[in-house]
């Protein structure tokens, strides 16, 4: 086993999952804002995509961050005549942000972390406790 490629591995899984759970974050922080102005729209939630990439120094299959979306699905409408984002019929838009699929996707991102964590843990415990056989 080669222990430096798992170590890459699980750092590409690391840097990725990171950035997803940044995104996700976003989206959780935008969730209730409203239109900077009269005419413009809402805070548009965003969706972290995936790429897997060759390291050919290693060798090894690793994964990156790809392209950011964007949610093109309808925003919330919520009747608030006073609000002063309200348009002329007193609905004022919201983002297309369901904290609860955020939350979701963010526990799931949070296991992933901690996964590729437990991998380079267990790879240094293995580099470990192979020296230590060698010094014998």
């Amino acid at each position: 086993m080669d222990f430096l490629k798992s170590i890459s591995i699980a750092a590409s899984g690391l840097r990725a999952q990171a950035g997803r759970m940044r995104i996700l974050s976003e989206n959780i922080a935008n969730a209730d804002s409203t239109a900077q102005g009269t005419g413009t729209d809402p805070y548009r939630r965003r969706i972290p995509t995936f790429r897997s990439e060759v390291d050919r120094a290693l060798d090894a299959r690793v994964i990156a961050m790809g392209p950011i979306r964007t949610d093109q699905s309808d925003f919330r409408l919520k009747h608030e005549p006073g609000h002063p984002a309200a348009d002329a019929n007193g609905n004022v838009r919201y983002p297309n942000v369901n904290a609860m699929v955020e939350m979701t996707d963010m526990r799931e991102a949070q296991r992933s972390y901690e996964a590729n964590i437990n991998v380079i843990g267990a790879t240094r415990r293995m580099i470990q406790r192979t020296l230590e056989i060698l010094k014998i």
